[in-house]
């Protein structure tokens, strides 16, 4: 299957689940934005992979993105973001949700398994009602120790203003 092929809209996807399920699949989802993907995302992919048989992976727009972390995020649009994670080897499906927070994409999807990183406490996700109301369970995945697209962040920050003062002596 190319790539391409990987990425499907909500309503796509939604069938795709539909038949894994009847078929006695157990189908994990993840959502997130994935703007720069580390060694944690991959091992965190991974792991939630290994719960089942199928792993979805529901990406934030760049719309939602920019509502969620503001005006300078995305750094990668949704198109690039999408493509990685669909060439991503233990990842079988994307698609991209325009609201703020999965809860609506879970209803259409209706996953097996819904999974989130770190150290998210389920009985505060909103969506966790729906996963439950669905029949799925939430399944929180311990984050590698080390990783996050904060501190990325906050090192091309450094490295910039790094870059600002050294240009700024320089013109003296």
């Amino acid at each position: 299957m190319h790539i391409l092929d990987r990425i499907k809209t909500p309503d796509e996807l939604a069938e795709i689940i539909e038949k894994e399920k009847t078929a006695g699949k157990k189908v994990v989802f993840t959502n997130g934005v994935f703007d720069f993907v580390h060694p944690g995302h991959m091992e965190y992919m991974e792991k939630a992979r290994a719960l089942g048989d199928m792993m979805v992976v529901a990406l934030n727009s760049d719309a939602s993105v920019k509502r969620i972390k503001g005006p300078s995020r995305p750094i990668n649009s949704e198109l690039d973001r999408a493509f990685i994670l669909a060439a991503t080897r233990c990842i079988d499906y994307v698609c991209i949700f325009e609201e703020d927070d999965p809860s609506n994409i879970i209803a259409k999807l209706k996953p097996s398994i819904h999974t989130k990183g770190g150290d998210y406490d389920p009985e505060k996700m909103p969506e966790t009602k729906v996963v439950r109301e669905n029949g799925g369970e939430v399944i929180i995945i311990p984050l590698k120790d080390g990783y996050s697209n904060s501190k990325q962040f906050k090192k091309i920050k450094e490295l910039r203003e790094e870059g600002v003062k050294r240009a700024a002596h320089l013109a003296g």
